[in-house]
């Protein structure tokens, strides 16, 4: 099984100023830790609802609140779990593959996504127990 960085925060530089307001920005191959395929972006999420409930198998995100603010809560096949405030738009989440995520929102939040891959039915664990049985402890 390939070993992928752990989930964890990127600063995006912060250009700009409070008269003029700001920029942020990537090319490829530097902030963002692989080549991006994909880039989607959810809002309207209603705040009782929690999303994501998911792992990739392959693929590699980056997840930005671009507006409002998004709470992630990540864990690994060891059982680590982090929760991620995302609530700057010049920050972002690195979400390695075979990484369970779960995201809520604030009413006007507005969620960015960079990913490794296009989309792929195939690539999705969707059920929670799946994701245990496929990289959970092996007794």
């Amino acid at each position: 099984m390939a070993e992928f960085p752990k989930p964890h925060l990127i600063e995006f530089p912060k250009l700009g100023e409070p008269g003029i307001g700001y920029i942020s920005v990537t090319e490829q191959s530097q902030l963002v830790p692989f080549a991006v395929q994909r880039i989607f972006w959810t809002y309207y999420t209603p705040e009782s609802i929690v999303r994501g409930r998911h792992a990739h198998h392959r693929t590699e995100q980056v997840l930005i609140a671009a507006a409002g603010r998004i709470t992630v809560t990540t864990e690994l096949a060891d059982g680590t779990i982090e929760l991620f405030r995302l609530e700057d738009p010049n920050m972002g989440l690195y979400v390695p593959p075979q990484a369970w995520h779960t995201m809520q929102y604030s009413h006007s939040a507005v969620q960015l996504v960079f990913a490794s891959a296009p989309y792929q039915e195939a690539d999705y664990i969707r059920e929670y127990e799946d994701f245990k049985r496929v990289w959970g402890p092996q007794v």
